[in-house]
Formats: structure tokens, C-alpha cells, sequence
């Protein structure tokens, strides 16, 4: 094996270790509250020498914001999904793709949705990125393109932020189906986009639900 394709080995077994450490990682942090978790504790759980996680993440706060930004990409990355589609397919699939996350990644979810543990600066910064990407990923959908006048972007804020309780309700209780949950969403969407219309006629509402 040439030595390109050993540091090309080893940087993949790289990248499997530290997707190990950030998966050990969700798990723990949704089991126990953060201050509690030592980096003694994180490296028994996982297996390994506390310089290891040292070594991939710094330091605890570290490994934690990296698991946050982490769960962050996934989650608009699901909701981004099926741009081929026709703008209120699209908008289905992103409502859907988010419902699915959340239900799959209910503690990473949480994380993002409440702003982390205590008051945290940077896991809010996290979640307002991560708003405003979904913003304009429903803008795209409903309208054709991402930037949109300042009161539909107010508009829209809201109802995601319905979103984010609605859906947090759900998780705890789930006597509803995803499908369910989706379809109210959406139509509370359409009801967003028809008022977003009254107040900005260059933002005209498409049938959405």
C-alpha cells in the first residue's frame, strides 16, 4: 500500500472513530443532563482513553456543540430533501422530513428546539441558523425562491415556532400519527400564507394543504 493510500486509510478510520464518539455521545447527553457528565464518564461509556475525545473535540463543551451542529445538518438536511418536486409536494416533504427527525432523534431534537442546557448562548445561535435555513427552505417551496420580504419572513418565524411546540407536544405524548401531525401543519401553513398574501400582495399564497 503506497503512502497516499494509508493516509487516506487512516483519515477514513478517523472519520469512523469520531461518528462513534459524536453516536456514544447524542445517547449520553439525552440520558443525562450535562453538567452531571464528566469526560471520565463519556470516555468509559465509550470505550476509550479520555485523551482520545480530547483529541477529536477539545474539550467537553466542545464535544457537545459538535453533537448539536451535527443533529443541526441532519435535521435540514432532511427537511431540505425532494427540491425536484412541485412547490406544494415540496412543502409536504419538508414538514414530513422534519416530523421524522424529530420523532427519530427525539433528544437531539429537544436540544436544538429548547436552546441546549441552561441558558446557551451557542446552542440558541445553533437553533436560529438552523430556523432561518428552514425559513427559507419553506420560502423556496411556497414562493420559488429564499428571500422574501421582511414580513413574510416574520410570518413564517411564527408559525415555525408553532412548529417547533406543536411538535414537541407530540413527541411527548404520540397518540396522533406523523401523517396527522404533517397535515395539520401544513394547513396551518396554508392559513400563514394567505395572510402573509394580505400583507405583502408580491407574495402570493399557493395551495399548500
Amino acid at each position: 500500500m503506497s503512502s497516499s493510500q494509508q493516509s487516506f486509510a487512516s483519515a477514513g478510520r478517523s472519520q469512523d472513530r469520531r461518528a462513534e464518539l459524536m453516536a456514544i455521545g447524542r445517547k449520553l447527553f439525552a440520558d443525562t443532563s450535562y453538567d452531571t457528565l464528566s469526560m471520565d464518564d463519556i470516555a468509559k461509556h465509550a470505550g476509550v482513553a479520555k485523551g482520545l475525545i480530547y483529541y477529536y473535540f477539545k474539550s467537553k463543551r466542545g464535544y457537545y456543540l459538535a453533537i448539536v451542529e451535527d443533529s443541526v445538518a441532519q435535521l435540514v438536511a432532511r427537511a431540505a430533501s425532494g427540491t425536484e418536486l412541485p412547490p406544494a409536494e415540496r412543502v409536504h416533504r419538508t414538514v414530513d422530513g422534519y416530523l421524522r427527525y424529530a420523532q427519530s432523534h427525539q433528544a437531539a431534537y429537544r436540544t436544538i428546539v429548547t436552546g441546549g442546557v441552561g441558558f446557551d448562548t451557542q446552542v440558541q445561535a445553533i437553533r436560529d441558523t438552523v430556523r432561518e435555513e428552514l425559513i427559507a427552505t419553506i420560502a423556496e417551496g411556497a414562493y420559488g425562491r429564499r428571500t422574501i420580504p421582511l414580513i413574510a419572513r416574520l410570518a413564517l418565524l411564527g408559525w415555525l415556532t408553532s412548529v417547533e411546540y406543536v411538535t414537541l407536544d407530540w413527541l411527548g405524548h404520540q397518540e396522533l400519527g406523523r401523517d396527522t401531525v404533517r397535515d395539520l401543519l401544513v394547513r396551518m401553513l396554508g392559513g400563514t400564507l394567505r395572510t402573509i398574501e394580505e400583507f405583502e400582495p408580491g407574495c402570493p399564497a399557493r395551495e399548500v394543504g
